[in-house]
């Protein structure tokens, strides 16, 4: 029976990089996977080759809609479906075939095959059952439907089927107006689909700045989006290829309904346990059928640890791989600690979406005294010559210290940009820190700095 200090199950975000966190702190370690490939849903089948499909949507709508401008004249591209997606098959291929080269690198033993605890210091794959010390829960999670709603992942899918599409739909129906649903609503319209969202929440991306979700509802619905909000959906049914939800408008319960040839379910994402014995071995979980963890990961099961989706908190590959590094550095004996107030959240659509910290509407319910800085990027000299003056940068911040509690962005490279706010709230920054900083010119990165000179004196090029 071979034996480990650690053996993680999923080799997702979390899992992979707790894996390898593991290993570079001494241990040996092994990882269970039942894919063909290691990274998760995240590399194969999430994160990363929707963000393939949305770069390359991107530049055929920068081809058809500002080229010429630039004076780059001539017939605007035709779209290749199979060629994108061989594309992105590519992209998808190059990430997890570098992190089965990570593995061997940091002499990880992959265990190919779908794991279950027989008991505390036990896995089981297959016919063979491995010891360890540690075991490390990070299986991720699965889409979430709607009761009622049968998936083919052909006319009706979730995220899963809708990157792997037979062909560009003439039109698609999209329900939930959350992140996955908006960026794959995004990619389908502009490659010429009529896409419509259905939302229950009488507004786009719940948990968003109120203000920031309003313009960015704006700027999809420009693109060619429609949006059907305060909608509680009833039911969907396929006939002749083509699928009809029907729906109740909450406002004055009067049914509807709309047909289009693929229906996206895009209603939020579940922890992903099936199979690993949780109840067997009398794994505590909460009333959401997330696995209960204390500050250090650990469940109630002495040697048992959870990290990533199957947790409470925000579903986020970022956030999987910090609670992977912390759970590693904690079972060597180390003190890690995850910042949960500085985990940014992105939106891959363009204009980008980013941020971190606290929203107008939790300081209004906390009670909390703040100002805000705002700066548009139509002040801002990069911005405008690339054709993304749309957006703002909003930062908010103590009214009486200036430390800053949270930022907005609505705009260009807005996922990238946050992370300088994320790194100066890591120091307690206040948004002087920040203003007082010199930012390259010209650089999306000013339009940070104007917002934190809007939270004193005031903006410069505004």
């Amino acid at each position: 029976m071979s034996s480990y200090d650690v053996i993680v199950i999923g080799a997702g975000p979390g899992g992979y990089v707790s894996a390898i966190r593991c290993a570079q702190l001494g241990m040996k370690v092994a990882c269970v996977e039942g894919r063909e490939t290691l990274g998760g849903t995240c590399l194969n089948v999430g994160c990363i080759p929707s963000k393939a499909l949305l770069h390359a949507t991107h530049m055929l709508h920068e081809a058809e809609h500002n080229f010429a401008e630039m004076g780059l004249k001539g017939k605007a591209p035709s779209v290749d479906w199979k060629q994108m997606i061989s594309y992105k098959e590519k992209t998808v291929g190059q990430n997890t075939g570098g992190i089965e080269f990570l593995f061997k690198k940091n002499k990880i033993d992959w265990i190919k095959g779908w794991a279950t605890i027989p008991e505390a210091g036990k896995v089981k794959v297959g016919d063979d059952t491995y010891e360890t010390k540690n075991i490390i829960i990070a299986t991720g999670s699965e889409a979430s439907v709607l009761p009622g709603i049968e998936v083919d992942e052909k006319t009706v899918v979730t995220s899963t089927g809708a990157l792997e599409l037979n062909k560009v739909p003439k039109s698609m129906v999209v329900i939930g107006a959350g992140v996955i649903g908006l960026e794959l609503g995004s990619v389908y319209s502009r490659l010429g689909a009529e896409v419509t969202v259905i939302e229950f929440l009488d507004a786009i991306t719940p948990g968003m700045d109120a203000e920031v979700a309003r313009q960015f509802q704006k700027m999809l619905t420009k693109q060619g989006l429609k949006f059907n909000l305060g909608a509680a959906v009833q039911g969907v049914t396929t006939k002749g290829g083509k699928a009809t939800v029907s729906y109740k408008l909450r406002k004055d319960d009067s049914e509807h309904e709309i047909t289009a040839d693929t229906v996206l379910v895009a209603t939020g994402r579940k922890p992903y346990t099936e199979g690993l014995g949780l109840d067997a071995l009398g794994v505590a979980l909460t009333e959401r059928g997330q696995i209960k963890t204390d500050a250090k990961y650990a469940t109630n099961v002495p040697g048992i640890y959870a990290i990533g989706d199957t947790i409470e908190g925000p579903m986020l590959a970022h956030k999987a791989e910090d609670e992977g590094m912390a759970v590693a550095e904690g079972i060597a004996g180390q003190h890690p600690h995850v910042n949960y107030g500085v985990i940014p959240g992105v939106i891959y659509t363009h204009p980008e979406v980013g941020s971190v910290g606290e929203t107008e509407e939790t300081l209004k319910a906390a009670g909390r005294a703040y100002k805000v800085g705002k700066f548009p990027f139509l002040g801002n000299a990069r911005a405008k010559a690339n054709f993304a003056g749309d957006g703002f940068v909003k930062m908010l911040v103590d009214a009486k210290t200036d430390r800053i509690l949270g930022a907005h962005i609505i705009g260009p490279m807005a996922g990238d940009l946050i992370h300088e706010i994320c790194v100066a709230m890591e120091f307690g920054a206040a948004a002087e820190d920040i203003a007082r900083t010199c930012h390259a010119h010209p650089t999306y990165s000013e339009a940070v700095r104007e917002a934190a000179l809007a939270c004193g004196d005031g903006a410069i090029h505004v």
